[in-house]
């Protein structure tokens, strides 16, 4: 149990990546894209052709950042220029990055013909690259051995891999709070909740939606790539339904921690995405489940994540106005007491 819930720990904190991507369309620029699927693909099939032909791990990522970014751009290109409604707009992207997916996956090949999938089982990646640094320090036996006295039969094998997700995932939140303080990101929080507003600054929302998708797109690709890189794989499929794995992550965290500042709300949006491989994590180890299940699980979580909150909601507003209703009844009473006594005295 404790293994497999490390494992969904590790692989949250790296979707959480994906997650605040999602986070600055679906909430920030109020753009429901779903470029997601096809650039998740975009920058997995990117860093893995790039590590296949013998490219640094760091540079493929960058690459596959840049592949991602670009994406988002055209996503936000048709819907600003091409006058797309923004839904179909995403869809079209999506649509198209399949076959150029396909494409950039068939480089690495002697060919240059699509392939569906890559390999990466002994090629040199991010993670085991800095495992060979992690494990040369020895602070993954002084953890075993510590959690072994504490009775647990099995331990995760390293912490490397948790130790630099963490540290990765949270220099970008940092970077997403500092950027959505700026006077662009400003504007662009500005194009998300009224449009017709900020243009009456004289500010370009189309510039403004093109580079939050492409921001937003960019991190989404990232995430892809790092996942790539720690399945040791990239397939052409790896991004259906990563859209509403992202919004579940948005959902479930904002659910929790609330919403009340940009520093809260990117934490929450992590925590929801690590939150939610956990829920996904105990949900298969129910007999009855099994990995074929998987997309109909996402879709109860994202279900139960959007009606209990509404029902907690409904439920505190009942409860707040039952109490109103007794402080003017009690109120009352107590005028109705004074009056009594005031006539009795007359």
């Amino acid at each position: 149990m404790f293994t497999a819930l490390f494992g969904s720990v590790e692989q949250g904190i790296i979707y959480a990546i994906m997650a605040l991507g999602v986070y600055l369309t679906f909430r920030v620029l109020d753009f429901p894209d779903l470029t997601v699927d096809g650039s998740f693909v975009t920058g997995a099939g990117t860093a893995a052709m790039m590590i296949v032909l013998g490219y640094n791990p760091i540079l493929a990522t960058l690459v596959a950042t840049v592949a991602g970014f670009i994406a988002g751009c055209m996503t936000g290109i048709l819907h600003t220029k091409g006058k797309i409604n923004p839904l179909l707009a995403g869809i079209l992207m999506m649509i198209a990055l399949y076959s150029i997916n396909l494409r950039i996956m068939g480089l690495s090949s002697d060919t240059g013909v699509t392939r569906p999938n890559i390999p990466l089982l002994n090629s040199e990646t991010i993670f085991s690259t800095f495992g060979n640094f992690w494990s040369g320090l020895g602070i993954d036996s002084v953890i075993s051995n510590a959690l072994k006295s504490m009775g647990l039969a099995t331990v995760p094998t390293t912490w490397g891999i948790l130790a630099l997700m963490i540290v990765v995932t949270f220099i970008i939140k940092l970077i997403v709070d500092w950027f959505l303080k700026t006077e662009v990101g400003l504007a662009i929080r500005a194009t998300g909740d009224n449009k017709r507003m900020i243009r009456s600054f004289s500010a370009n929302t189309d510039s403004l939606v093109i580079l939050g998708l492409g921001i937003s797109n960019g991190m989404v690709a990232l995430s892809g790539a790092l996942i790539a890189q720690y399945t040791k794989f990239a397939d052409v499929g790896l991004g259906i339904g990563m859209i509403v794995v992202g919004l579940a992550s948005v959902i479930i965290g904002e659910a929790i921690f609330g919403t009340k500042s940009i520093v809260r709300v990117t934490f929450a949006v992590i925590a929801g995405a690590i939150i939610y491989r956990m829920i996904y994590a105990l949900a298969l180890r129910v007999k009855w489940l099994d990995s074929g299940d998987m997309k109909l699980i996402t879709a109860f979580i994202v279900i139960l994540a959007l009606v209990i909150p509404q029902i907690v909601s409904k439920y505190k507003e009942k409860k707040r106005k039952a109490k109103r209703l007794e402080e003017r009844m009690a109120l009352q009473k107590a005028k109705l007491k004074v009056e009594q006594g005031g006539n009795g005295l007359a």
